[in-house]
């Protein structure tokens, strides 16, 4: 009876193994998992941009306006946790909106990562911009936050970095030991990632507050990270980004 179990737990591992490597169209068909696919926004009544409700944005007065922010998503394409963060004057009504739909507890759903043909978790950037055209609401999600790609709405995918045994990312981890206040902190870091999601390069570009051990934090974190590549018109590309990396007093 041992000899069973334990052969239909190794079957079903490899059952699991098996899913995790294929996908399934539209139409039902099987296909296999692509080298790489970034987290994507997806379609239907689960998909973030889908739910955020423009209407009662319009009634509240909520003008131009645009919001950053970052999450990780599970290999179900759920939300483990999210952030909001750099929004623009005025803009209170779009950031307690996205907040509310960004919340686990509301069950957003994203397209997954991929890498190496496999499922994995990974950390989404984003930024949201909304506007009243003629009376009616413009809302846009854009999949990275660099300056020059949101003003000429490109379409760019920034790179994500991701969980797994290819990766040595492992999240965020605040400096307990080293920082002698508990504040919140935002390093910006220069990063280089070539086309297929390795790090080239890495720079600390600013640390607030400065000499609490963020910057050190930031660095640490990154440094043996991997990447979902960057994409441009559906094909990934090298890039040179810059990525906040906020560390809450309470932990993140």
């Amino acid at each position: 009876m041992r000899a069973f179990a334990f052969s239909l737990i190794t079957l079903l591992s490899i059952l699991d193994l098996a899913w995790s490597q294929v996908s399934i169209t539209p139409s039902g068909q099987v296909t296999e998992m692509p080298m790489y696919r970034p987290i994507l926004l997806g379609k239907g009544p689960n998909s973030l941009i889908d739910r955020i409700d423009t209407q009662d944005l319009i009634k509240k007065g909520q003008k131009d306006a645009l919001i950053m922010f970052n999450c990780a998503v599970r290999k179900d394409g759920g939300v483990e946790w999210s952030t909001t963060y750099r929004g623009t004057p005025g803009s209170g009504f779009l950031k307690q909106e996205l907040q509310k739909r960004l919340s686990p507890a509301s069950d957003p759903r994203f397209i997954p990562a991929v890498y190496n043909h496999r499922l994995v978790d990974a950390i989404y950037y984003g930024a949201v911009t909304f506007a009243v055209v003629d009376g009616k609401p413009r809302l846009r999600i854009f999949s990275n936050q660099e300056a020059e790609e949101l003003k000429n709405e490109h379409d760019f995918i920034g790179p994500q970095p991701f969980f797994g045994p290819e990766s040595k990312f492992s999240g965020f981890h605040y400096p307990t030991e080293s920082t002698p206040v508990v504040v919140d902190g935002v390093v910006q870091l220069k990063l280089k990632i070539d086309v297929t999601g390795n790090l080239q390069d890495m720079k600390v570009l600013s640390e607030e507050p400065p000499l609490l051990g963020f910057a050190g934090a930031a660095l640490a974190d990154f440094r043996n990270a991997r990447f979902i590549p960057a994409f441009r018109d559906g094909k990934p590309v090298a890039c040179d980004v810059t990525l906040p990396v906020f560390y809450k007093a309470a932990g993140f």
